[in-house]
């Protein structure tokens, strides 16, 4: 059931984060907003205030925003229509929705670092993680040992540990460990061909070390910190997308990696064991991506609406009705047919490495 909470919970809020973008850069603006809605209908409540209608749907996750004169086919009239406003206004409005995404992710992104410190690069090589029957654990190797040096070569960072591991595939090495306040020698055989996902030792390590400073500097280290890593996931996202269209388009490569709600509701199973901090953190990453996919330039996004701007800047005139409603439709289409592939691939991965059965009784209390 917690699972099922946060999942809700998470989607709820990084869609009225969005939608919310919207509606006050829409309010600011003078654009006359008809509704905005938690859920999607049908509707359970609504309560109009002043020229807006504020409701609850039954179904319970993310939310809306109803724009007077949203759609050119609309017809309407008046200086409170969404088109009758200038290129710039609607621009900002449509680009509002984003950027509502980038401030939660960068809230969230700050808080996280605020509480547990500022990451601080260190020339040690620590280790944060060791992979189940690895050579690591078998040798006795501890999360939170310190790798001094590898065949008595003291280490100067991380690139060096591992470019010297890389040498000692199926050999014998020998290494220093700092461990508390004890060092220690241990004997360790890299592996040539160690499982997918796993390096030669089995190790996860790190060259960060998180600091904390006085309390009252926390908050502004936490809000850069968190600026840094919302502008890195959002580099990182857009790179990958690039890849996996590259991969697609040049290569017909399908991509395995990408998650759908499903997907998402499975990783949010593992998210919400993890305490507050985590889920912050992983709603960050979702925020993030949520606003770099409604950016791009695709019918029916919000990169989409802003390509009927582009054209309207290039040939000085509005696009027509029709061709606005039926690009935004076969974009509706082809998206949800991308969510239902995306499902049926989810859906086939959770089966691949566990029965279904199995997955919904974690999920589901019964």
């Amino acid at each position: 059931m917690l699972t099922v909470i946060v999942f809700l919970i998470t989607l709820s809020v990084l869609v009225l984060v969005h939608e919310l973008g919207h509606f006050l850069a829409a309010k600011k603006s003078g654009i006359k907003v008809e509704e905005f809605g938690f859920g999607y209908p049908p509707r359970l409540w609504g309560k109009k205030i002043g020229e807006t209608v504020y409701s609850i749907n039954w179904i319970p996750f993310g939310g809306f925003v109803k724009l007077y004169g949203e759609e050119l086919a609309e017809e309407k009239r008046g200086k409170d229509t969404f088109w009758s406003k200038s290129k710039k206004v609607r621009t900002a409005v449509i680009v509002a929705g984003v950027l509502g995404n980038f401030l939660l992710a960068i809230i969230c992104f700050s808080i996280v670092y605020s509480a547990v410190g500022i990451p601080i690069k260190t020339d040690q090589v620590k280790i944060v993680g060791i992979a189940q029957d690895s050579p690591a654990e078998k040798m006795g190797l501890k999360k939170n040992d310190i790798i001094l040096a590898v065949d008595d070569k003291d280490l100067h960072d991380l690139k060096h540990f591992i470019a010297l591991i890389e040498e000692k595939k199926e050999t014998q090495v020998k290494l220093l460990i700092k461990r508390e306040e004890n060092n220690l020698l241990l004997f360790i055989m890299p592996r040539e061909s160690p499982p997918e996902g796993q390096g030669s030792l089995g190790v996860v390590v790190s060259s960060i070390e998180m600091k904390k400073y006085p309390f009252w500097q926390m908050p502004f280290r936490g809000a850069v910190e968190g600026i840094k890593e919302a502008m890195g996931w959002g580099t990182l996202i857009f790179s990958s997308l690039a890849k996996m269209v590259v991969d697609l388009v040049g290569r017909g490569v399908v991509p395995k990696d990408v998650a759908g709600p499903v997907g998402i509701f499975q990783v949010t199973a593992g998210v919400a064991q993890q305490g507050i901090l985590t889920i912050l953190q992983f709603i960050g990453v979702l925020s993030v991506n949520l606003a770099v996919l409604n950016i791009l330039p695709f019918p029916a996004l919000d990169g989409g609406r802003l390509l009927f701007i582009l054209y309207e800047v290039v040939t000085r005139k509005r696009p027509k009705p029709s061709i606005e409603h039926w690009v935004n439709a076969v974009g509706m289409a082809v998206l949800l047919s991308l969510i239902i592939l995306v499902t049926v691939n989810d859906i086939q991965r959770i089966i691949k490495t566990t029965s279904l059965a199995a997955q919904l009784r974690s999920f589901w209390p019964f």
